[in-house]
């Protein structure tokens, strides 16, 4: 049984992946300026309790992302103005890059979508457009637009108010065609609010590991693009909602927000909510532990499927 990352050289699904036990496997999509490794601990997790994790990287994300020109140059030129190589890319690009992913695992078995953070809106998106899919969408601390239906609705509540990571942003997201941040930034005021935002409970020896494989440069369209669900299509997969209950990047009221508004729109299945502890990224601090309340997922469910599987 090997996981397998979803743009990676073993994505093939007919040698790179098989089903654990449960028949689950678990498609997981990162969040803003990560990429499929940040779920590499996760996985080797998840592999021991018997479960395959799917890792996929969003169109400017992961090792293969365009980087500013500036940014691994001595000053860093340009990069508070240089508009982005990614400025071009659309919601329905990194929708498509979920749905790779799901058709690929689909032949497999019952597949549970996991979304982190930014990564709710193109995993909303193609579990929208392909229901049929996704047998149970999950999102750790991620965003849910059916209530609203851009995650700057969100950002810009009231209830995201004591969020951190204001002051991370680098130039005009407009002019640059993308949310730009500093991961490699000398100023150590700016690596702490970084690491107070995100990561303030991951280890201090693992800290700038995760922040310098961090890519500078969201896609404009993943915080600003609508995301249009329905009742009929995503409101019809049973969705789980993990809350991080000391996430200084989205904090839990908002987290609540999104799940209140979303069962209010969609009351039909509404969210199954837990509650783990810690940050914004417990796949850094706490991977055993995700993989342990992902696996939970994994077998929700299961003997229904089991039975329709097999009729």
């Amino acid at each position: 049984m090997t996981p397998f990352a979803g743009n990676g050289p073993y994505d093939d699904p007919r040698t790179a992946v098989r089903p654990g036990p449960n028949d689950t496997v678990l498609v997981l999509v990162h969040g803003a300026w990560h990429g499929s490794w940040q779920w590499a601990a996760t996985q080797r997790a998840l592999t021991g309790l018997g479960t395959v994790g799917v890792a996929v990287d969003l169109p400017g994300h992961g090792f293969d992302a365009p980087l500013p020109s500036g940014y691994l140059l001595p000053g860093r030129p340009g990069l508070p103005t240089e508009r982005s190589r990614l400025a071009d890319v659309t919601m329905d690009d990194c929708a498509e890059a979920v749905l790779d992913a799901l058709r690929r695992v689909r032949r497999y078995g019952r597949v549970v979508l996991v979304a982190h953070s930014a990564g709710g809106g193109p995993a909303s998106l193609a579990a929208e457009r392909a229901p049929e899919l996704v047998d149970r969408i999950v999102y750790l601390s991620a965003f849910v637009p059916a209530g609203r239906s851009r995650f700057s609705d969100y950002l810009g509540a009231p209830e995201n108010a004591t969020a951190r990571g204001h002051g991370l942003t680098l130039g005009d997201p407009e002019a640059l065609g993308v949310v730009r941040i500093d991961p490699l930034s000398p100023d150590p005021d700016y690596v702490e609010e970084l690491r107070q935002t995100h990561y303030h409970d991951t280890p201090a020896d693992r800290f700038d590991r995760w922040r310098s494989a961090l890519s500078p440069d969201l896609p404009l369209a993943v915080v600003t693009a609508p995301v249009a669900l329905t009742a009929a299509r995503w409101g019809r997969i049973p969705r789980t909602f993990l809350r991080c209950a000391d996430d200084r990047a989205l904090p839990v009221a908002v987290q609540d927000l999104m799940i209140a508004e979303a069962d209010r729109a969609m009351p039909e299945k509404p969210f199954t909510v837990r509650t783990l502890p810690g940050s914004h990224s417990p796949f850094a601090a706490r991977p055993r532990e995700l993989a342990e309340a992902l696996e939970q997922d994994a077998r929700e469910d299961h003997s229904v499927y089991a039975i329709r599987a097999h009729r």
